[in-house]
């Protein structure tokens, strides 16, 4: 398959799992009528984001896998026949949970999982109070889409995470995200911060020559503690192809929902002009397994 009709959905959240859900189903169902052939959704898309504060009854969140969530997308994918990438919190076993991407292929079956390897630990993301890192690895997901490259949110940080994906196979890069602003950073530093975030992902594009498609959420969320303003996400859910080069950006202060066409095939020509997989000096790179090298 040459081109791959897209939907990305970045939608603003509340503390409802069934009205978030019902949401999201309505948009699925939207963007497949309208011909997508895949649908990428945000980070914990079915509930607030909890990690701004350390609550063990957040926990009461997390649903195993399989389980009523995924009966519900499983559904959901076969219904609308399109490729679907959730984000799920998974719970594994009592007090082991996991961040974790299911992919449903469009008959509803489970194509893969990707669990999420890095885990942040940030004033008001407190992922690691709730996460285990992943151990599935960073291996792509083969659907009737293609290979699908899927890491999670602070994965996009990590050049390293992105071309083990690429080695594997992938042709796309996926990101399902929460990222924003705290409310005490000024304005330039706001400015500064979704800029990097950006280009960060656009080197990954670019430096493996493949599309990237990350989804992020939108809008206000408070802390429950009270302890900070709350985070303002800043959406900017985006898709890149493999030179970097915008393909779609959303807004950064409303809902989006959107159908962007991504071919795969242009990966191949730009590799050839950019053979930077033919280059890398494999027989020199050791060290980049340690920690730091003093």
């Amino acid at each position: 398959m040459n081109t791959v009709k897209t939907g990305i959905i970045q939608l603003s959240k509340t503390g409802d799992k069934q009205q978030n859900r019902q949401r999201l189903a309505e948009k699925i169902r939207d963007l497949a009528a309208k011909g997508a052939q895949l649908i990428v959704n945000q980070e914990l898309h079915d509930s607030l984001y909890f990690c701004q504060t350390e609550n063990v009854d957040a926990c009461d969140l997390a649903e195993s896998i399989p389980g009523p969530a995924t009966d519900f997308y499983s559904d959901l994918a076969r219904e609308c026949g399109v490729v679907l990438v959730t984000s799920l919190f998974e719970r594994r076993a009592p007090g082991l949970y996991h961040n974790t991407a299911v992919v449903f292929e469009k008959d509803g079956s489970v194509a893969g999982m990707y669990r999420k390897m890095h885990i942040p630990d940030d004033p008001a993301y407190y992922e690691k109070f709730y996460f285990t890192p992943g151990d599935l690895g960073f291996t792509p997901i083969n659907t009737s889409v293609g290979r699908l490259g899927v890491l999670v949110c602070w994965d996009q940080w990590y050049p390293e995470a992105a071309r083990l994906m690429a080695l594997a196979g992938a042709e796309m890069l996926i990101y399902p995200t929460a990222i924003g602003w705290e409310s005490s950073d000024t304005a330039d530093e706001k400015e500064r911060q979704r800029e990097a975030w950006v280009t960060v992902q656009r080197g990954h594009a670019i430096a493996n020559g493949l599309p990237v498609v990350t989804v992020n959420r939108v809008g206000h969320e408070s802390d429950p503690s009270g302890v900070t303003g709350g985070i303002q996400f800043w959406g900017t859910s985006f898709v890149a192809g493999p030179q970097g080069e915008f393909l779609f950006k959303a807004p950064d202060d409303k809902e989006c929902y959107e159908i962007v066409e991504i071919n795969l095939q242009r990966s191949e020509q730009v590799r050839r002009w950019w053979p930077f997989l033919r280059d890398r000096r494999i027989d020199a790179y050791g060290d980049i397994t340690k920690r730091f090298l003093k």
